[in-house]
């Protein structure tokens, strides 16, 4: 990956961007902008993202078609309608949910780009990307009204199953990562877990099998009322032997363990380029057990050994991260969080969010994307 960062001042922004290219291949673009000026409005916040963004579709990658977006905000009951003028009608995916950015500005913003594709909302309300030889499908902002959340995740999870069936795709063969946003994460979580292990069993999703790679974290939709939100990513056209599970079991037990069902990490080969999806990963050893309580700078040091750990099983290595979400449980932790990723990651693009982990002794947890080279033969 190449990455570098670069100071807008006069939209008052930081821009991280992260590229993969290869010549005569497509390339692959990460971009991250955060407001500079934290005493701006929310509107003025945005406005600098988009302008910033439009500069930089323009001026670094001016053949590249987004394909996804997600947006972080501080109060998204107050601030979500802003965001329709700019995206209520794109063709690519958008996600927005209420993270709070911890750097103290009211919105961020992560921006995927690709060349050499087609992209176009579907009937299903999937987002297709299409490539040569394979299609991405993107959902977001997947909702349902329900008594509870796992009534919620369960509906949420069965629409998805309906869309998928229409693109003639399937939960098992085809979606290789979600994302589950739960509001109270304390509280409702555990009807998240109970719900999704219905409906992976349903669909053929066992322990002799595989699952999906995940983030099960604290997050809110606009509507206060829903207490799931999921985002997803599915690709119609792998085999199955290019589709690597990761489980660095001298680091990690099943999260079967307790209870949990989801993937580590899971390698997608292309001909030539890997793309590797780390799940929400933190604290924990190989017994399931969390580590280095209530001390947020070891359990950070451990949690990069963890990622580090899948990351190389795909042949693969914190050199080869495109973007990286980072969540808190304490803001206070914030200055050390920061201090750390900034000697670890000095460029590489990454957020710190204001989100609690699914089990409370957790301080802090990441999940990141990979690309990294591939030298298989088409």
């Amino acid at each position: 990956m190449i990455a570098k960062k670069i100071l807008n001042k006069e939209n008052s922004t930081e821009i991280q961007i992260s590229s993969f290219k290869k010549t005569g291949r497509p390339s692959e673009y990460m971009f991250m902008i955060k407001p500079v000026n934290k005493k701006d409005t929310f509107q003025k916040q945005l406005e600098n993202i988009i302008s910033s963004f439009k500069m930089l579709k323009k001026d670094e990658t001016p053949e590249a078609e987004t394909v996804f977006v997600r947006i972080f905000l501080s109060d998204a009951v107050n601030q979500a309608e802003s965001l329709d003028p700019y995206f209520k009608s794109s063709d690519f995916a958008v996600s927005v949910v209420e993270q709070p950015p911890l750097n103290g500005s009211k919105i961020s913003f992560l921006a995927y780009l690709q060349t050499d594709v087609k992209v176009k909302k579907l009937e299903s309300q999937l987002f297709q990307v299409k490539h040569k030889y394979t299609t991405d499908l993107w959902s977001t902002l997947s909702t349902n009204n329900a008594e509870d959340s796992e009534k919620e995740m369960y509906n949420i999870f069965k629409d998805y199953i309906k869309k998928l069936k229409h693109e003639g795709c399937t939960l098992a063969d085809n979606c290789i990562r979600t994302w589950l946003y739960v509001q109270n994460v304390d509280v409702n979580y555990a009807g998240v877990v109970n719900a999704r292990n219905d409906i992976f069993e349903q669909e053929n999703l066992t322990r002799d099998t595989h699952s999906i790679a995940s983030t099960g974290i604290q997050g809110r939709d606009k509507d206060y009322h829903h207490r799931v939100l999921m985002d997803s990513y599915a690709v119609k056209g792998l085999k199955k032997e290019q589709i690597q599970y990761l489980y660095a079991k001298k680091y990690f037990s099943s999260a079967d363990i307790y209870g949990v069902r989801f993937e580590r990490g899971t390698c997608i080969n292309y001909s030539d380029r890997k793309h590797i999806f780390i799940s929400g990963t933190a604290s924990i050893d190989k017994n399931g057990d969390v580590l280095h309580l209530g001390d947020i700078r070891k359990q950070t040091l451990r949690m990069w050994e963890n990622v580090e750990a899948l990351l190389n099983e795909a042949e693969s290595s914190f050199e080869d991260v495109a973007q990286i979400l980072v969540y808190l449980r304490d803001i206070s932790d914030y200055s050390v969080v920061k201090e750390m990723f900034d000697k670890k990651c000095p460029i590489t693009p990454y957020i710190i969010l204001y989100a609690p982990v699914c089990r409370p002794e957790w301080l802090i947890e990441m999940e990141c994307m990979a690309i990294a080279p591939n030298y298989i033969k088409s």
